[in-house]
């Protein structure tokens, strides 16, 4: 059963955004699904509970205390993990987790905040390679052919840490979240330009 831990302690990256289109991803390709969500704030909770009753069923995973292994009954699992994640928590989702992704955003006081992060990362959990091919970044509201993303570029070629994909800035995110919905829940014509931007993303998702 795959574990797809979205997690990065700065705030306001766009973890929940994330998290929430994967899990639609995988629920409108008929994958069972379930959406956990860490954080105190519960907003991926509350997307859930917007979600209509048409769209593709995406479980809730009610995570009270410890992070456990998923109960049974889906094949996929999402997790949607808080800012300031303290260490207790992020040993339980680091120590589930299939994939860890983190999302980034092309602004220096993130790049620097996400650069600490993966260092302590790995220095506390990469002993003996345990974190490769497990730990990819993903570049949000970002168009890769600009100066903002060779900056990212740099930055990643210092820390050895992939770039599983780069996410362009839309409003549909923000949109189609009030409704509880994904990208992947609309007719794709309608997002042509952003599911062509999730390729790489699933790509590295589907085949690591």
């Amino acid at each position: 059963m795959p574990v797809i831990a979205v997690v990065n302690p700065k705030g306001g990256v766009g973890k929940t955004t994330l998290a929430t289109n994967i899990a639609g991803y995988y629920a409108t390709d008929s994958t069972p699904v379930m959406l956990g969500d860490v954080d105190r704030q519960a907003s991926a909770r509350a997307w859930l509970d917007l979600r209509p009753d048409a769209a593709a069923r995406i479980r809730n995973w009610d995570i009270d205390g410890s992070v456990a292994r998923p109960p049974r009954g889906v094949t996929h699992v999402v997790l949607d993990t808080p800012a300031q994640i303290d260490r207790k928590r992020l040993a339980e989702v680091v120590r589930i987790a299939d994939k860890v992704l983190v999302p980034l955003q092309p602004s220096m006081f993130d790049i620097l905040a996400t650069r600490d992060f993966l260092q302590e990362l790995q220095a506390e959990y990469g002993k003996g390679g345990k974190l490769a091919n497990k730990v990819a970044i993903v570049g949000m509201r970002i168009d890769p052919r600009t100066r903002a993303a060779e900056e990212l570029g740099r930055f990643v070629t210092q820390i050895g840490v992939p770039v599983a994909g780069y996410l362009r800035d839309t409003q549909n995110y923000v949109h189609l979240a009030a409704h509880g919905l994904s990208l992947f829940d609309v007719p794709a014509s309608t997002v042509k330009q952003d599911r062509a931007t999730w390729q790489s993303l699933l790509g590295w998702l589907n085949t690591h």
